[in-house]
């Protein structure tokens, strides 16, 4: 694959589905095109992604002067990377985020300086840089926002914290997909497994789960999961995603009143769990399993518990 190889899977509805190719990795970060009136892309990726998502966007019929808005879930690299790089290709393209998100992509130095503390020279071939997008630019959405479609339909942003405090669910008034970037956590298509997305510093569980039970509310007819990919089964995913972050949070808990440090705790974690995903079972394919460490990592989720459990004491 040279850097601009593409996959675009469509999903119907006038959605497509990018594989935005995260550090090289397929079947891990995936970004969303609503070839609607007013062509929308969610969750632009990395800005190493970037040349990729520009390519799909070209091969799907959408020009520079044609996309009509960038919308993220929420501002982790990952998701937003690429904010700045794709708006500077798209002129003519708003970009929506969560207020609490918004000064962040305009800005980027201190998040990247955060980034850079955590993630060290990795961070350029995990990422890449973000590039600051003109503040004019940005529309900062509340608890709830709309973002125009084109035709009558539109995409609802609804504040679902608990994974970040600037994270968003996104619901299509006309197809009821539900945009849910990692509030639902990391889904692994090729076993359907759901795993947590617990990083620090934001993570708290009661948020999460209130955030989870937001979006079964809304009554979705699909998830559309930046990591990774559509799932119909919407209830027991949701109703799973839940669970999972209960039974973390229960482990770590158990090593915290142990006063175990963090490889300890996520020792435990690990071992309490060994037996709940197919991907991480041991005749399970070890390369897949190592993919899904990259944009979710054991220790980082552990990390993200222990703050928050330290935070409420």
């Amino acid at each position: 694959m040279d850097d601009t190889t593409t996959t675009v899977t469509p999903l119907g509805g006038d959605v497509y589905e990018i594989d935005t190719r995260m550090a090289g990795h397929s079947g891990i970060t995936a970004g969303y095109l609503i070839l609607s009136d007013r062509p929308c892309l969610v969750e632009p990726g990395t800005a190493g992604s970037a040349p990729v998502v520009r390519r799909a966007l070209a091969d799907l019929g959408v020009g520079p002067a044609d996309l009509a808005t960038v919308v993220v879930t929420h501002i982790h690299l990952d998701h937003a990377g690429g904010v700045g790089d794709i708006a500077e290709t798209y002129p003519g393209a708003e970009v929506v985020v969560h207020e609490k998100g918004a000064r962040h992509l305009a800005s980027p130095e201190r998040l990247m300086a955060s980034a850079r503390m955590i993630y060290g020279d990795s961070l350029d071939t995990l990422f890449g840089e973000l590039k600051p997008t003109d503040a004019a630019r940005i529309r900062a959405v509340q608890d709830t926002g709309v973002i125009d479609l084109g035709g009558g339909r539109r995409l609802e942003s609804h504040y679902s914290p608990g994974h970040a405090k600037h994270h968003v669910g996104l619901i299509d008034s006309a197809t009821g997909d539900l945009y849910v970037g990692d509030a639902a956590g990391v889904y692994i298509p090729e076993t359907a497994d759901v795993r947590p997305a617990t990083p620090p510093p934001d993570f708290d569980l009661d948020t999460a789960l209130a955030s989870l039970e937001r979006f079964r509310a809304l009554g979705p007819q699909r998830l559309l999961f930046a990591h990774y990919g559509p799932v119909t089964e919407v209830d027991d995913t949701l109703e799973r995603s839940a669970e999972e972050l209960r039974i973390w949070v229960d482990a770590v808990r158990d090593a915290a009143d142990q006063d175990l440090d963090l490889d300890h705790a996520v020792a435990m974690v690990v071992d309490r769990t060994k037996d709940r995903y197919a991907f991480a079972r041991e005749d399970a394919d070890h390369e897949l399993a190592a993919r899904y460490e990259i944009i979710s990592n054991t220790e980082s989720n552990v990390a993200g518990i222990m703050h928050a459990l330290n935070r409420h004491a």
